[in-house]
C-alpha cells in the first residue's frame, strides 16, 4: 500500500516538473531576449550625406542615384 502511495508521488512530482518547472524556467530567457531586441533597435546605422557631409540615420536618409542625401534640398543640389 505504501508502494503504491511513493508511485504514484512519484508519477505526480515528475508530471509537475515536466510541465511547470520548465515554463518557469523558460519565462526569464524571454525576458532577456526581449531586453537584447529592445538595445539592438536603438542602435542604427550612420550615413554620411553626398552633398553637404551631414550624418544621419539610415532610416530616415534619401536613396537617390545609389547616393545617401540627408534631405530633399541636398538631392536638388547634387542634381
Amino acid at each position: 500500500m505504501i508502494l503504491k502511495l511513493l508511485l504514484v508521488g512519484a508519477v505526480i512530482y515528475t508530471v509537475y516538473i515536466m510541465f511547470f518547472k520548465q515554463k518557469s524556467i523558460k519565462e526569464p530567457n524571454k525576458a532577456k531576449t526581449t531586453k537584447k531586441k529592445q538595445d539592438t533597435q536603438e542602435i542604427n546605422e550612420m550615413i554620411e550625406c553626398a552633398t553637404c557631409g551631414v550624418y544621419c540615420e539610415l532610416d530616415e536618409a534619401i536613396l537617390s542615384g545609389s547616393k545617401y542625401y540627408c534631405s530633399t534640398e541636398c538631392v536638388d543640389k547634387a542634381s
